[in-house]
């Protein structure tokens, strides 16, 4: 068992909530990991989040979402467009999703204008912030995905999301584990 886990998994519950909640941002996802403890390793924590990711209502999914800033946007920009905080925001998962969309940082500005419209456009059909799994993407990429993804109704983009959210969190469970050893 790493160090990480080690020490997570002795935790008094709401600690071991707060640690790991940055990695989604949902709190019912956090609460419904820290009660499987303890995970033995690295795998064990993955396929649990995928499980408990899984098994949320979409409520749960909307909490997470709410957690991100626009593609293309800090967390403050964010944070005055909707007049007050994102959900669960940290400054570990504000620093992770500025890591994540580091390929769209180095936009354009054709580029950052139309990923601005693509994001106003989605908020409006969908009415919920964009996600998407932005490693490694430039920002051409994540406005192909962002043009494509306006296309889906209601049912097929809530899935796409959910699906994008996980790959997030599987990355930032990563991430975690390594910033804390």
């Amino acid at each position: 068992m790493s160090d990480v886990l080690a020490r997570w998994n002795f935790l008094p519950q709401a600690a071991a909530v707060n640690e790991i909640l940055p990695c989604c941002g949902s709190r019912a996802w956090a609460h419904r990991m820290a009660e499987r403890r303890p995970l033995r390793d690295e795998a064990t924590l993955l396929v649990a989040s995928d499980d408990v990711w899984a098994s949320l209502a979409e409520s749960d999914w909307l909490d997470a979402f709410r957690s991100h800033p626009r593609i293309g946007e800090s967390q403050a920009e964010s944070r005055s467009r909707k007049s007050g905080a994102p959900a669960v925001a940290t400054p570990r998962s504000a620093a992770w999703s500025q890591q994540e969309q580091c390929g769209v940082a180095d936009a354009d500005s054709s580029a950052t204008t139309a990923l601005a419209e693509g994001n106003r456009e989605y908020e409006r059909r969908f009415k919920r912030t964009f996600i998407v799994c932005a490693t490694g993407k430039s920002s051409t990429e994540v406005l192909q995905v962002l043009r494509r993804r306006l296309l889906n109704d209601e049912a097929a983009e809530l899935r796409e999301a959910v699906e994008e959210q996980r790959k997030i969190t599987q990355i930032r469970l990563r991430k975690w584990l390594r910033e804390q050893e």
